[in-house]
């Protein structure tokens, strides 16, 4: 089913485009990524596994975006469907992004005592925050794959 999809230029295309783009914030917000005084992209070797977490998430963000989108081209008429996969994404996604940089403290900070606690939480499990979002993106991947595997064989009978 992967070679399928992404034999299309398009869905490597769109694959690739969702990929970069909630790459580059979360490490623009992780601090992997600077643009002050000149552009530079540090990885210290005490937080590489966070980065390696943050990458993987992406590119299952971005090859479960691009099933999902043929599946819905797939499908077209049938969309009740649809909910499970884009759920299981947002879900994955979200978790992956819940980095604690110097924005995110900034941001948490402004809620007081929960957003300390909130702080706290994130700081001390952002790593297994980013592994279940994995998993989650995971078994998303995994479900998208069977269902248009199944749908596809109901279609050509």
């Amino acid at each position: 089913m992967f070679t399928t999809i992404f034999s299309k230029f398009n869905y490597i295309l769109l694959a690739v485009i969702v990929s970069v783009s909630i790459l580059i914030p979360l490490s623009i917000i992780s601090g992997y990524i600077f643009f002050e005084p000149y552009f530079i992209m540090h990885i210290p070797i005490d937080r590489l596994i966070g980065f390696v977490l943050i990458t993987g998430v992406s590119i299952m963000s971005g090859l479960v975006v691009s099933m999902n989108v043929y599946r819905i081209k797939a499908l077209q008429n049938n969309m009740k469907k649809m909910g499970s996969g884009f759920l299981g994404l947002t879900i994955g996604a979200s978790a992956g992004a819940c980095s604690c940089g110097p924005i995110g403290f900034a941001v948490i900070s402004t809620f007081g005592t929960v957003g300390g606690i909130a702080t706290s939480f994130l700081t001390n499990y952002e790593i297994p925050l980013r592994l279940v979002a994995l998993a989650i993106l995971g078994y998303t991947y995994y479900a998208t794959t069977k269902a248009i595997s199944y749908e596809c064989k109901i279609r050509n009978q």
